[in-house]
């Protein structure tokens, strides 16, 4: 049938975050979402955050592009973003996923964009991690979760989702003693937990602690603290309540509501954001697509702060 369309205008191409520009490439662009489905099989039952980055794409297509109440402008367009698509990778095959992860990341960090990675369970912190940290010497991160995932490594079996930032330390890929993990509570499968945490050398901040000190006085520490370095910000999905995010990989009851969450992420505004994660959405536990959509917002107000940290006037 004859139509007055170029051909190429019929034509639609792959699910991407907010419908940015698909590109592998990321020379001149101020960021880049680049998914990591793969989750470590390791979880007793919940098993399923491989497809998160599907998800979390599908149910970005809720997220406008302007906040008339914050930045008004479009800062995905101004930072030129993409989506740099999915790493090949096969779940269950850990150290050569890493490695695939590390390397994919690379290659956009080394093009000059500002990663944010899709998981994924948490243990694909540590491969963005060692992507990120040659580009940014000082790298410090703010982990925000429900668990510091930093516990003793077993030799046997060494990577899990609750070793990453362990390793981090460990192979120095990030200042410890000037990075955090914020929003801590719940049950864990062995004692000493936050104890290791410290002595691996980072900061803590339990969510109790977070909640007494207050949230105003809470930011001004963490952004005191974390001023004038290169910062890495993890945010997994469990740090808010289940009531809101059901749909993670280990749910912990008295966590933050989705006002709250957000909020934190809008008052880190004025902090050098370099690179990201946004983690554990397993689409198999969700209910109605919520927690795969609050991570779709959670993603646009870290690429929010990326803006200001590359329009800092």
């Amino acid at each position: 049938m004859p139509t007055s369309h170029a051909h190429e205008d019929l034509l639609v191409g792959p699910t991407t975050f907010m419908g940015l520009p698909f590109s592998r490439s990321a020379e001149g662009a101020g960021a880049a979402i680049l998914g990591c489905p793969f989750d470590c099989g390791t979880h007793p039952f919940r098993i399923g955050a491989r497809q998160g980055p599907e998800a979390i794409r599908q149910q970005s297509n809720l997220v406008r592009r302007f906040t008339s109440d914050g930045v008004d402008v479009d800062i995905l367009a101004e930072m030129a973003a993409i989506d740099a698509g999915d790493v090949a990778l096969v779940p269950g095959r850990i150290e050569e996923a890493f490695a695939a992860i590390e390397a994919a990341a690379g290659g956009l960090f080394a093009g000059g964009a500002a990663v944010v990675g899709f998981g994924g369970d948490g243990s694909v912190s540590l491969p963005l991690l060692r992507a990120a940290a040659p580009y940014h010497p000082g790298l410090v991160v703010l982990h925000v979760d429900s668990h510091s995932d930093s516990h003793p490594v077993d030799a046997d079996h060494p990577y899990d989702a609750a070793t990453q930032f362990t390793h981090a330390a460990r192979e120095q890929r990030v200042l410890a003693s000037s990075s955090w993990h914020v929003g801590l509570r719940g049950t864990t499968f062995r004692g000493g937990v936050i104890g290791h945490t410290h002595e691996v050398g980072y900061n803590t901040m339990t969510m109790d602690a977070f909640q007494a000190e207050g949230h105003e006085a809470a930011m001004a520490e963490l952004n005191a603290a974390l001023a004038g370095r290169p910062v890495y910000l993890s945010f997994d999905m469990d740090v808010f309540d289940p009531s809101c995010a059901p749909g993670v990989c280990t749910p912990a009851w008295g966590g933050f509501s989705a006002r709250e969450g957000l909020r934190f992420i809008r008052d880190l505004k004025g902090l050098n954001i370099v690179g990201a994660d946004v983690n554990t959405v397993s689409p198999p536990h969700d209910v109605g697509g919520m927690t795969a959509f609050l991570a779709a917002a959670v993603t646009f107000e870290i690429l929010t702060l990326i803006w200001h940290t590359r329009h800092p006037a």
